[in-house]
């Protein structure tokens, strides 16, 4: 994916899983099916481990290098990123503490999703700044994948988010 796309692709999946969490009840909201996370940790999930994106794509490539160093290797599909995180989950990997939600009440839902927007946003807004060429040179450090470059962690956050949609719809449906 080039960069258009990727920007396109991240506001694309963001809101179809905002529109899915929007229409959640009170009870599917807050409700932790079988000890999974309820719609309101997916989505509390979601806005801490995007918010950290938004520093990495407002500072300059040069400070990117100097605290992360330069990619060594091309940029993975977006395919195969997600063929290496889905094996770490298969592997036992899991949201490491910072990225773990507490509960997350309904009265929080308008003021989550608001907080999401504005992340994506600035993401999206931000990421126009860099090259193609910045997207497969700056390296990112990913607590689950490791250092990927700047434009797998763009894959890696619309994957992610799918991910977490198919959690709450999964569980929308078995309820």
């Amino acid at each position: 994916m080039d960069k258009t796309q990727l920007q396109a692709q991240l506001i694309l999946h963001h809101q179809s899983f905002v529109d899915t969490v929007n229409g959640l009840t009170v009870e599917h909201f807050e409700r932790s099916p079988n000890g999974k996370w309820s719609g309101g940790q997916q989505l509390s999930h979601i806005c801490k481990s995007t918010k950290p994106l938004v520093l990495a794509t407002a500072l300059p490539v040069f400070v990117l290098q100097i605290a992360f160093g330069k990619a060594n290797r091309p940029s993975k599909s977006y395919e195969a990123l997600v063929e290496k995180y889905t094996a770490k989950l298969a592997d036992g990997g899991k949201a490491s503490a910072p990225f773990v939600p507490d509960f997350v009440p309904f009265s929080s839902k308008a003021g989550l999703i608001h907080k999401l927007n504005i992340i994506i946003e600035k993401i999206q807004k931000n990421t126009d700044r860099f090259s193609e060429q910045d997207l497969d040179f700056c390296i990112l450090p990913h607590p689950l994948l490791d250092k990927i470059t700047l434009r797998e962690m763009l894959y890696f956050t619309i994957h992610h988010v799918q991910h977490h949609h198919q959690q709450v719809t999964k569980h929308l449906g078995s309820a």
